[in-house]
């Protein structure tokens, strides 16, 4: 017995491995998205505590008695805010708190009190792809006094070490935060899906190798969300095929039965045809006029027979297409069923298709679709059918439209199944699915489009290959 378990895909190729690897990008990209307005603030703020350094450096001088400040507490309060030089503007004058005695040349001003979001997370960017030192000049305004600006001159270079130890530090945090996360999406993820999915597709492959088989039937679970609806929706399914695979071999057996008694049959019938060809020779006025009827039923019943054989023996229509014009095909289905006809009642066709509408399609198969058509119409009681075709260069469009009485509701709503759309008794409702069979065949198709006590319209489409 082949084993039912199902192969598992490779781990980097699973939908569980793929969930976890995509769960942790997005998770990185979010803390990026996080750590872009992040860096750029911490970039401000280390600026703005330079600033508010500077300033209580010289209040620290301010302060002093008044005399020249001391040259070497101007340098220990320059290496304590980290600057080379700080300048104050107030109201009324601008003035040199605290300078080196060569203050390095400036690269780049920085206002504090200008810039947007965007621009300031561009600097950011600026400032960490730098691999050379740059001297910044840093203007803010004071946080002790707002009519007080600041100046101050620093290096960059620490700045951007502590920027970077910054990232360090969100990145370590943005990986333990992305696998603790993907961690939780996967344990949820396999519970909730993947573990579901290869329990169907276990089922799956278990109907497939033994349908038949009830007890691999897949037992729908309660829940109520998209994959308890497909356990139960393919649990149905099983079981609805299940049982149709059954119906389908047990009437598979019947019709092998049916088949064989009605080859014995139709010999049967044959040998009875033989003994009316004699009794027609028989002057007996009696005979002669019950005889006619003994023929039309037997004839009925060979055809019956002949009708069920071929539907049973035969598989799809092996096309052989050729190019013809619809127009005589059609005229010589209608001769042919006009001499076949031993009957009085004679269909007459009207052909109104124009010589130009040609075909390229089985001739012979077509010919077996039109001739059923009009045998059809004429056991309905039509004296008159009128055909007509038009085409695109899509495809070819043929109405038949005749007289007869039309079909019941019941024979319509079982128009197209084998041995049950007859509209007459003693029919086997072979005719119109066999036509349908033949058009599908070709890739087209047959509908009923109205049918009543003035008549039944049929519609055939077929593919306009010669276009």
């Amino acid at each position: 017995m082949a084993d039912d378990r199902t192969a598992l895909p490779p781990l980097f190729t699973s939908l569980s491995a793929r969930l976890l690897i995509l769960t942790v990008l997005f998770v990185m990209l979010a803390e990026f998205l996080i750590w872009a307005p992040s860096i750029s603030r911490f970039r401000k703020t280390y600026m703005e505590e330079h600033v508010l350094r500077a300033h209580l450096a010289t209040l620290a001088l301010e302060a002093m008695p008044e005399k020249a400040p001391d040259r070497q507490l101007e340098e220990a309060l320059l290496e304590q805010t980290d600057v080379h030089g700080i300048v104050l503007k107030g109201p009324e004058r601008r003035t040199l708190m605290l300078a080196n005695d060569m203050p390095p040349n400036v690269d780049e001003v920085i206002d504090l009190r200008q810039g947007g979001f965007f621009g300031w997370i561009s600097d950011a960017f600026m400032a960490l792809s730098q691999d050379e030192n740059r001297v910044l000049r840093i203007i803010g305004t004071s946080p002790k006094r707002a009519d007080v600006t600041v100046e101050v001159l620093m290096d960059e270079t620490p700045m951007r070490e502590a920027m970077y130890a910054f990232s360090a530090r969100i990145l370590q945090l943005s990986i333990v935060i992305s696998f603790f996360t993907a961690g939780l999406v996967y344990l949820s993820l396999r519970w909730l899906m993947v573990r579901p999915i290869q329990r169907i597709t276990s089922s799956i492959t278990a109907f497939r190798r033994a349908p038949e088989d009830a007890t691999r039937e897949l037992r729908a679970s309660n829940r109520s969300d998209e994959i308890g609806m497909t356990e139960r929706e393919l649990a149905k399914m099983q079981g609805e095929l299940r049982q149709a695979l059954g119906q389908k071999e047990r009437l598979a057996t019947l019709g092998a039965a049916v088949a064989k008694i009605n080859h014995d049959l139709r010999n049967s019938l044959a040998t009875a045809v033989l003994a009316f060809d004699r009794l027609a020779t028989i002057d007996d006025p009696e005979v002669k006029s019950v005889l006619p009827r003994l023929y039309n039923a037997v004839d009925r019943a060979v055809q019956l027979c002949s009708q069920t054989l071929d539907y049973a023996g035969e598989a799809a229509p092996e096309l052989k297409p050729s190019l013809f014009h619809l127009q005589e095909l059609v005229n010589e289905a209608g001769a042919a069923y006009r001499e076949a006809d031993s009957d009085d009642r004679v269909i007459a066709l009207k052909n109104s298709i124009d010589f130009s509408v040609d075909l390229e399609a089985d001739r012979a198969q077509l010919y077996r679709v039109f001739s059923n058509l009009i045998s059809n119409a004429r056991e309905a009681g039509a004296t008159v059918m009128q055909v007509v075709a038009a085409k695109d260069h899509e495809q070819v469009i043929i109405d038949l439209t005749d007289d007869g009485s039309g079909f019941s509701e019941k024979a319509r709503a079982k128009l197209f199944q084998p041995f049950a759309g007859s509209a007459r008794q003693g029919g086997t409702g072979l005719g119109l699915v066999i036509v349908r069979d033949v058009l599908r065949a070709h890739g087209g198709d047959i509908e009923l489009v109205d049918t009543g006590p003035d008549g039944t319209h049929f519609r055939i489409s077929l593919p306009n290959r010669n276009s």
